[in-house]
């Protein structure tokens, strides 16, 4: 068995260009386009890859950006007072603030100073609060993206038995909310979870976001499963790769996704959902 693979590159580009039909509409109705203002602080090399991605990705898609480059010796004063301005702001309707920030600077703090109709990250408590009932506002970009790539494959996820390896705020906890949302079976594991392999082993849907190395290992992965790639991992070689071995895993899986080309590109692409979404659920309220 050879897996298909999950080309998260064509699929992002298809919801762009679903996004840029979704404002071109707006505008010929009189409506303004979203507005997403990014904040980036300081000169941490992958985040500024990241964030130019984000931008290119909104001209594309016809949404508005508003750049905000800060040194990284930027206070946390500062840094709130220009949310609070932002919050403000009509014309902005997402706002995202790159992460990591520098060591000085509160995350938490940051993240819930932003007003979470505007929190098109999907970080804020209000936002999770929502997602963890059932009944979500702006979701977690990453989780949602991957959602959008299980959608893809077209099967039906409900009653799968799913395992999420990671449990970070931004990926594995969101994820397994999404999951459970589409009335997949949940298992939440970690770097420090017993017997691994064995729960792996019994689940039709990996989801992998625990940030090492090929540490899925490819015989663990049962016949004919959905793994999906979250990490994202630079070797010492300057090589790419995820947190599974895809090389291995991809023999024994049904479908799989690449790294990099996998969830990546999604997560781009449903930050300007998200900014979208977030345009219209402020002009529904």
């Amino acid at each position: 068995m050879t897996a298909q693979r999950i080309n998260g590159k064509q699929i992002a580009d298809e919801l762009i260009s679903k996004v840029r039909d979704r404002v071109s509409a707006r505008l010929a109705s009189g409506r303004r386009a979203p507005g997403l203002a990014v904040v980036l602080l300081g000169d941490d090399p992958a985040s500024a890859v990241y964030v130019n991605s984000k931008r290119k990705r909104c001209e594309q898609a016809g949404v508005i950006s508003f750049s905000y480059d800060l040194p990284a010796s930027t206070s946390q004063s500062d840094l709130l007072s220009l949310i609070d301005d932002l919050n403000a702001n009509s014309d902005v309707d997402g706002i995202l603030v790159q992460l990591p920030l520098p060591e000085h600077l509160d995350a938490d703090l940051v993240i819930n100073h932003i007003n979470p109709h505007k929190d098109v990250d999907g970080f804020h408590p209000y936002n999770f609060g929502r997602l963890a009932q059932s009944k979500p506002l702006l979701r977690p970009c990453t989780p949602r993206g991957v959602m959008t790539l299980l959608e893809s494959t077209g099967i039906e996820l409900v009653g799968l038995d799913a395992v999420v390896i990671g449990a970070s705020n931004i990926v594995g906890r969101p994820m397994a909310l999404e999951l459970l949302m589409a009335r997949c079976t949940v298992t939440i594991c970690h770097s420090k979870t017993r017997n691994l392999a064995s729960k792996v082993a019994a689940a039709d849907l990996v989801i992998a976001g625990v940030g090492i190395p090929h540490f899925v290992k490819g015989e663990w992965i049962k016949s004919g499963a959905i793994v999906i790639d979250v990490g994202i991992n630079r070797l010492d070689n300057g090589k790419l790769v995820g947190d599974v071995e895809f090389e291995a895993a991809q023999k024994h899986a049904g479908w799989i996704t690449p790294v990099p080309g996998g969830v990546g590109p999604m997560t781009v692409a449903t930050l300007l959902e998200n900014t979208l979404d977030a345009a219209e659920q402020r002009e529904e309220n």
